[in-house]
């Protein structure tokens, strides 16, 4: 797939890349991509939920009255999960979310989100570029250039760059991060996808 380069200016450099098609060009897989996002979200959960059960209230044990006379029901102690301030029945304890997706399965996910985006226009590739300084004013720019700026942008690069991290973090909707980071929930969040040129041959080399 042929797409058109732009530098940050919006402009069209005259050039074009090739996207490759085992990546960018295959019929899109939903179910791997359904068991990638529900793994990345369940990954993201904490587990750390606890509520005290009726062993482990501090409280008296002592029985409340005795079992049989009063014409009241029976009674145990005061931490009974029937009085206020008494232990929570089968409440939440500490567990670990994370599901198990194979690699293989994973790598198809990715290729089936880039590829819908793609089929959908969604990708838009720009010359490599950086900032001198953390600007968040200079990097919104360079997507209002590109015209992606209310799209929600994910911006792919082909390694870590601090000063295009902090420069886009404090833009409301807009994610970067670098090809090996990438994820399939980042993907299907997205709006459109900024590529990077040099983005796209690390793309290739991490979701094959």
């Amino acid at each position: 797939m042929q797409v058109k380069v732009y530098n940050t200016k919006g402009e069209a450099t005259g050039r074009t890349i090739e996207l490759p098609d085992d990546v960018f060009g295959i019929e899109p897989h939903e179910h791997s991509v359904w068991l990638d996002v529900k793994r990345y979200l369940a990954a993201q959960r904490q587990g750390t939920h606890k509520s005290k059960e009726r062993s482990e209230i501090s409280g008296s044990t002592r029985k409340l009255h005795k079992q049989k006379g009063t014409g009241g029901s029976r009674k145990g102690d005061i931490n009974n999960p029937l009085y206020r301030g008494g232990g929570r029945v089968f409440g939440p304890r500490p567990r670990n979310y994370d599901i198990q997706v194979n690699a293989k399965v994973r790598r198809l996910a990715r290729r089936s989100a880039l590829s819908a985006k793609a089929a959908a226009g969604k990708i838009v590739v720009v010359e490599d570029f950086t900032l001198e300084t953390p600007q968040t004013k200079g990097f919104f720019n360079i997507l209002k250039n590109l015209n992606v700026a209310d799209q929600k942008p994910l911006t792919v690069l082909a390694a870590y760059d601090k000063t295009l991290y902090l420069s886009c973090r404090n833009i409301e909707k807009a994610e970067i991060a670098p090809a090996q980071d990438l994820n399939t929930y980042q993907i299907m969040r997205a709006g459109t996808i900024v590529l990077a040129e040099s983005a796209v041959e690390k793309i290739k080399e991490f979701c094959d």
